[in-house]
């Protein structure tokens, strides 16, 4: 079994190194570029994704001056093991609501109804609440009771009313991490091992890819609002 717990402040190191370690495993699921492992580009993905939730953990102190909350499912057999984390921002102005930037829950521990759970003690506290996903996974999400709003580039936004909040939602600015001399040296890192030819290969399959999604994403909308 598992327990699902709360937390308001920045988690000790050893939370954050095992939530860090679900990022780099499951970058795929987390990434809004969907990458795929098989994509040269992986790593560079791996490492500023996981840069992405190391600044949000870091956020829950306060410093950032806006919120980040964290739910974790814990393993009860062995507490000190997080097998699922849901990371999430509270929006301003609107007690009520809130929407998912990160969740991820261990392979092995699947179809337990970790993240509904998760999910479930998120909407207890914000029940207008937002994510964004793959239409893949709309289904999964409408089976928790989330409802198809309108699409975002690759991904369908998701939300449990049938309207987005008029709160303020803060979010970190990103781009300075994919624009900082750690991914350039990754992306040298990278070029020098599977040369110019095969990276230029992989950033236009990396972009099909996301065309493919957001063609998707357009169309899962279409269809659940003509419903």
């Amino acid at each position: 079994m598992y327990t699902i717990t709360r937390l308001e402040n920045t988690p000790p190191e050893s939370i954050q190194s095992q939530i860090m370690q679900r990022v780099v495993d499951y970058v795929t699921d987390i990434s809004m570029v969907g990458i795929v492992a098989s994509n040269p580009l992986y790593q560079l993905y791996q490492y500023g994704v996981g840069h992405e939730v190391h600044q949000y953990l870091q956020a829950m102190n306060g410093s950032r001056g806006f919120p980040v909350e964290l739910i974790v499912a814990l393993d009860d057999e062995d507490p000190s093991v997080v097998i699922g984390f849901l990371l999430y921002l509270p929006v301003q102005d609107d007690p009520e609501a809130c929407a998912v930037a990160y969740m991820a829950v261990h392979a092995s521990q699947r179809r337990r109804g970790i993240a509904r759970a998760m999910l479930r003690q998120m909407i207890e506290r914000y029940p207008h609440a937002e994510l964004a996903c793959f239409a893949g996974k709309v289904p999964y999400f409408e089976a928790m009771g989330f409802r198809v709003l309108t699409a975002r580039g690759p991904q369908v936004v998701m939300n449990t009313r049938d309207h987005q909040t008029e709160g303020l939602l803060a979010v970190l600015d990103v781009a300075p991490i994919y624009n900082s001399v750690e991914v350039r040296q990754i992306h040298a890192y990278l070029l020098k091992q599977h040369g110019k030819r095969a990276m230029t290969d992989a950033e236009k399959q990396r972009d099909r890819h996301l065309d493919q999604m957001t063609r998707q994403a357009r169309l899962m909308v279409l269809e659940r609002l003509n419903q």
